[in-house]
């Protein structure tokens, strides 16, 4: 352990007189301008999600029963108890009672039977938004032919350029002397 923490410093000295190495060529030239002769937008198939609206009828079956069924002899028969216990004194009391709440649930029976629908069908209509997939065309990038000093070059871009188009220039000798 002893002797890696001494190689450290040594390393590092070693590094440092070695000076910086370039990561990759260094790029020659110069930036300047060339004239856009035509752009034309590249294009990809894709699949785009659009909401849609689906909406159908269905056949229901409604009422086919009496509304409030049991509410009906249930409410009767309480107020014809509390009517029977009112109206009655001493031992007559609960005959009466008994009697006010058979004749009230017998009532608010018939009055229940009266508001009996008979069941129909009825058409509903009923809808939901679903996801339908439509094809589509989406601008992938350009193909740009340029001129430069007379001589017409292409590229491609991910943007639509100008009129004009920025390019690296670059002279290479071409004997080498």
């Amino acid at each position: 352990m002893r002797a890696v923490i001494a190689a450290i410093p040594i390393g590092l000295t070693v590094l440092s007189s070695c000076g910086t190495v370039p990561s990759g060529p260094a790029l020659q030239g110069y930036v300047d301008s060339a004239e856009v002769v035509q752009a034309q937008p590249m294009y990809r198939a894709v699949q785009v999600a659009v909401p849609a609206r689906e909406c159908w009828t269905e056949r229901v079956v409604q009422g086919g029963r009496a509304q409030g069924a049991y509410a009906g002899p249930l409410v009767g028969g309480v107020i014809g108890g509390v009517v029977g216990h009112s109206l009655a004194r001493g031992r007559a009391r609960t005959p009466m009672t008994v009697a006010g709440t058979l004749v009230g649930s017998s009532l608010g029976q018939r009055l229940g039977a009266a508001s009996y629908r008979p069941p129909t069908l009825v058409d509903v209509r009923r809808c939901q938004t679903v996801r339908r997939y439509e094809p589509r065309q989406q601008i992938v990038g350009y193909r740009v032919d340029y001129r430069y000093e007379g001589q017409t070059f292409s590229t491609r871009t991910h943007r639509r350029p100008g009129r004009f188009l920025r390019v690296r220039v670059e002279v290479d000798p071409v004997d080498g002397s």
